[in-house]
């Protein structure tokens, strides 16, 4: 998992660019995690207590949740789960691509780290 953060210095908005099949891990820093240190405590604190766990923790937010189980973290959109039976015309899908990633916790982890870091610099 690649991954680049970056900062608008002019709006002072951050940006996070990962590698294709994780972009959803990029859009759950920003919009729900962001500068809140708090949070990222309680993930961290969770990672460790669901080490070698068949545990689960989720963490809902506004448009994605984290869930930590079986030594993975996943970030999902929350319409995912949603029962909404919608019906698309023939040959249509929904593009879910960009709407759930999945990693390891120790990638996970050195990655919230990153973040963290990052954010702090500005």
């Amino acid at each position: 998992m690649d991954y680049e953060f970056k900062k608008n210095t002019l709006e002072g908005s951050y940006h996070a660019v990962f590698s294709m099949g994780h972009e959803a891990m990029g859009r759950w820093l920003v919009e729900e995690i962001g500068k809140d240190f708090a949070k990222m405590d309680t993930i961290v604190t969770q990672i460790g207590a669901l080490k070698n766990s068949t545990q689960e923790w989720r963490l809902v937010g506004e448009e994605l949740t984290l869930c930590l189980q079986d030594n993975e973290a996943l970030v999902q959109a929350n319409y995912l789960f949603s029962e909404d039976d919608t019906e698309l015309e023939e040959d249509m899908s929904f593009y879910d691509e960009e709407c759930m990633s999945l990693c390891g916790f120790e990638d996970f982890e050195q990655m919230l780290q990153a973040w963290r870091a990052f954010v702090t610099r500005f």
